[in-house]
């Protein structure tokens, strides 16, 4: 997990769920510390008046921007101007842009070329170039408030082959996966190939998925339906060895990847 000092949150109102808004800081705090929380949009419209007891009790400061032209949104233009001043104050280490509109991919990208670590966070409908554009997404769906039990989606189902583990000098036929499914496989194989280092051929999971994070930031365990990262490994004993490295509650795991066939 990351530990940034200093940390920007520039919300687009007028495209986040005020209901997800407290669940978004809460996520986002166990990055670091947020010390800059700044809302956007025209508050005085009927759709947005709800926000202001919320933006309140959060501490947010909101960023009244009046529509100038009917039918122009001038809220965009204001978070990336601020978005730029707070830059090139060369204070902050990482940066929030949450909104699920693809218009903020360019910020992204100029942030993301200029040092900054980037963290979208939006809806599942949000564009993948935004996506793409951050060093992490997050999705308002998976976020969950204190307390609450986190849903977790069903996995896809696997073909029969795929459910049986593979013995001891047993080949087995080759399995094929949805390809949401994989494309995690073949970036866990990567991941294998190019940080494998100890004698056992062995590499942290953890490591694999920062590595996953960088090339999918949308990536979560959760969308194919668990927890950790370690726990999708463990489902599939016939493509992976795992073991655990250390006999403490909060040892680490690691994998290698069995032979093809």
């Amino acid at each position: 997990m990351e530990d940034f000092q200093k940390m920007v949150v520039l919300i687009d109102a007028d495209n986040t769920q005020l209901s997800k808004l407290e669940e978004v800081l809460n996520e986002i705090s166990t990055y670091g510390r947020i010390i800059v929380k700044k809302a956007y949009g025209n508050f005085t419209k009927p759709h947005l008046h709800k926000w202001e007891d919320k933006i309140k009790s959060l501490a947010i400061k909101a960023e009244q921007q009046f529509d100038y032209v009917a039918g122009k949104n001038t809220t965009d233009i204001a978070m990336v101007i601020d978005a730029m001043d707070l830059l090139h104050t060369g204070m902050y280490d990482a940066a929030v842009l949450v909104s699920s509109d693809s218009d903020f991919t360019p910020l992204a990208v100029r942030l993301k070329e200029s040092g900054m670590y980037v963290i979208g966070v939006g809806e599942k409908k949000t564009p993948e170039a935004f996506c793409n554009a951050c060093d992490n997404f997050i999705y308002l769906e998976y976020l969950t408030s204190a307390g609450e039990e986190k849903p977790k989606p069903q996995p896809k189902k696997k073909p029969e082959t795929a459910q049986k583990p593979v013995k001891e000098n047993e080949t087995s036929a080759p399995v094929s996966y949805d390809a949401d499914i994989s494309e995690i496989h073949a970036l866990l194989r990567i991941a294998y190939e190019k940080f494998v280092e100890d004698d056992d051929d062995y590499v942290n999971i953890s490591s694999a998925g920062v590595y996953i994070k960088r090339v999918k930031p949308e990536f979560s365990p959760i969308a194919y339906g668990y927890r950790k990262l370690s726990e999708l490994i463990k489902d599939y004993p016939q493509l992976y060895e795992i073991r655990r490295d250390g006999e403490k509650r909060t040892a680490n795991y690691s994998y290698r990847c069995r032979r093809s066939s």
